[in-house]
């Protein structure tokens, strides 16, 4: 996330915010957020959304996901939204929205999605 220039911007139990704002870098050749760049802020609002209820010695990882692109993401920045649908003992599901975001504050969808992810023992160290 840092090599893109995401930063996580809202926590809370089951639910994450990550911004990325806009830069030519997140950028495809007509000045849109990369779908790349929006799936992966999303992929990991999701997983972070999920490691908030995990306990202190799991890990997470990506089963799978899928996004939707609902328009072309513009904006002064956009904001992943990742909220755990239900958090099992071994999978948990999770809801990915992603907004384009103006400086006004005008929120406009751009892709919408959900995920799967399994919880992981970390490695006694």
């Amino acid at each position: 996330m840092s090599h893109l220039g995401a930063r996580i911007s809202h926590i809370a139990p089951g639910r994450v915010h990550i911004v990325l704002p806009a830069r030519p870098e997140v950028t495809q050749q007509n000045g849109f957020f990369h779908a790349g760049a929006t799936s992966a802020i999303a992929d990991s609002a999701g997983g972070y959304a999920a490691y908030t209820l995990f306990p202190e010695d799991a890990d997470v990882l990506t089963v799978e996901y899928k996004v939707n692109l609902l328009a072309p993401a513009t904006g002064d920045h956009i904001e992943a939204v990742g909220t755990v649908i239900r958090s099992g003992r071994t999978l948990t599901v999770c809801q990915l929205e992603v907004f384009g975001v103006q400086g006004d504050g005008e929120r406009k969808p751009v892709a919408h999605g959900q995920q799967t992810l399994i919880r992981l023992d970390r490695p006694a160290e």
